[in-house]
């Protein structure tokens, strides 16, 4: 009857703050259960109209004989501690519901006192108020608990049928249109395109086993073909791209976990990537599903080295003005065949200060260190040989593998990423990226080269509407700027300018058109002006 009552007790907006005051265990209890109560308590409330004020459906005056005897209850046994502020609010008057919850709450009190034999405490004029005022509020009463029952039942099934006691599912699935458009593809010849209609679903399983800890499993399927193909340039992918011919993959196993309030630890089993474990200083366009949609205006390149494998990324002062970040990520930690596995293969170790001296201002000086093994003839039968790739699919052919294909290369990533935002309908933001890279294999072993990008980006939220978002981005991707190899030097300039508009329209569904305009693709002014147009539409669930 105790926990029933509680319940009941919690029905009233004006009861709601009130408890034991001579049991502390129930009160806590109660305490959990508040909101989801309430909630069924709105149906009575609507059915009662719009009010302004209490006293327009107060209908249990202070001058009633019951409110008095109720409160002569409360004096004598303590039913009620008060509300918030330690006051019973004696002259205020209450609705018939709120004095019901307040009467069982004398009602379980005087049960208390007899289950533990201190009935000698209960006199029999106060046994006769309680049976009388129960007979006068046997309505609301049973009302009341009826709705509580009710509740329990439902909260008995929902538990019954429940996924999992520790893990929570979080989907989302993209619907995109796009085409590509434009006289010649880079490198010659002319560019022909369809329009392609494709999609993307992402399930992740959060499940947490201590309250601070998060286990994520992914699963990922999609048939988003890279456009890179028909436009002659990795310049024009887009953000969320990816094909598995919808064949369901598990791309992704992590465990992240706090160490203490000042250290997180998150280690990857596999699908590690950078981005998704540090602040990379573009809050509004970072997401694939949600964000920018070219994969270059998502962040800067520095951010997708080392993805796809294995790895451990350790952050100290998460949540401080000043926060430290590094990591060690394995690509082809998985195989283990030499020159693969977590240390005799490709890696990439990586650091990052972010400061943030105000709400307005955040500023990331970054660095990493890689390794790419490049293709070995003697591996190829061994499995799953990688290339190269130094800018994470985004800039020019020249900038991804600045020595050739399968030469073994090292490099220095150097990178800063700053975003403002005086408002919170206004962010600018970019990031500037410089890349020193060495030939560790074959006839240009000792060759340097120097890679530049840069970008800049505005995002105007609330645009038009509530949830809406307006982006522009600019910039100028991967080029090699110097090159000790002949002919592996890009010889002009490339710009890369973006437009989308993400329409709101509801909680769960966002649909995103742009265009994507890449200019002098691969950096070079012979090759003609290349558009991608894109109608992304988002589901979350």
């Amino acid at each position: 009857m105790t926990k029933l009552f509680w319940n009941v007790l919690k029905v009233s907006p004006v009861i709601v703050a009130t408890f034991f005051a001579a049991n502390s265990t129930l009160a806590a209890e109660t305490k959990e259960q508040v909101t989801t109560v309430a909630q069924l308590s709105q149906e009575e409330s609507n059915s009662l109209g719009q009010v302004t004020s209490v006293s327009q459906f107060s209908d249990v005056q202070p001058t009633d004989w019951a409110f008095q005897a109720l409160q002569s209850l409360v004096e004598r046994y303590g039913c009620i501690a008060g509300y918030p502020n330690g006051t019973y609010r004696g002259n205020r008057a209450l609705t018939r519901y709120e004095f019901a919850a307040g009467l069982n709450a004398c009602l379980d009190r005087v049960n208390e006192l007899i289950a533990t034999a201190t009935a000698d405490l209960v006199t029999k004029q106060d046994l006769a108020t309680l049976q009388r005022l129960q007979e006068e509020f046997s309505a609301e009463l049973a009302t009341l608990r009826g709705r509580v029952d009710s509740l329990e039942a439902r909260t008995s099934e929902l538990e019954a049928n429940q996924f999992s006691t520790t893990t929570k599912l979080v989907g989302e699935a993209i619907f995109n249109v796009s085409d590509a458009f434009g006289d010649e593809r880079a490198g010659g010849g002319d560019l022909q395109s369809n329009t392609t209609f494709s999609n993307r679903v992402r399930l992740n399983l959060y499940s947490s086993f201590a309250g601070k800890d998060q286990l994520q499993v992914r699963l990922n399927a999609a048939n988003i073909v890279s456009n890179s193909g028909v436009t002659g340039t990795n310049m024009t992918r887009l953000g969320f791209d990816g094909d598995t011919g919808n064949g369901v993959e598990i791309d992704k196993v992590n465990y992240a976990f706090n160490f203490n309030d000042a250290l997180s630890i998150k280690v990857e089993a596999t699908g590690a990537e950078l981005y998704e474990n540090v602040n990379v200083f573009n809050p509004d366009f970072r997401s694939s599903g949600s964000g920018a949609l070219s994969r270059y205006g998502r962040f800067s390149p520095i951010y997708r080295q080392g993805s796809g494998g294995a790895g451990v990324t350790v952050t100290f002062n998460p949540n401080g003005a000043l926060s430290l970040s590094g990591a060690y990520l394995a690509p082809r930690a998985s195989n283990p065949n030499d020159g693969f596995g977590i240390s005799d293969g490709d890696y990439a170790a990586f650091g990052q200060i972010a400061f943030q001296p105000s709400k307005a201002f955040n500023i990331g000086l970054t660095y990493a260190h890689t390794y790419d093994g490049g293709r070995d003839p003697d591996l190829t039968a061994a499995g799953n040989p990688n290339d190269i790739n130094l800018t994470g699919s985004t800039g020019s052919a020249f900038a991804t593998r600045p020595f050739g294909n399968g030469v073994a290369t090292s490099a220095n990533h150097y990178g800063v990423q700053a975003t403002f935002q005086p408002s919170s309908a206004l962010t600018v933001g970019g990031w500037v990226g410089y890349t020193t890279a060495k030939s560790e294999a074959g006839a240009t072993r000792g060759s340097d080269a120097d890679l530049f990008y840069w970008a800049a980006t505005l995002g105007l939220k609330d645009f038009g509407r509530e949830g809406n978002l307006l982006g522009l981005i600019f910039g100028q991707s991967p080029t090699v700027t110097s090159n000790d190899v002949a002919g592996r030097e890009d010889p002009d300039t490339s710009y890369h300018a973006e437009a989308l508009y993400k329409v709101k329209l509801t909680d769960n569904i966002a649909v995103t058109p742009g265009v994507l305009v890449i200019f002098n693709p691969e950096h070079n002014d012979a090759n003609d002006t290349v558009y991608i147009g894109t109608l992304r539409t988002t589901f979350t669930f």
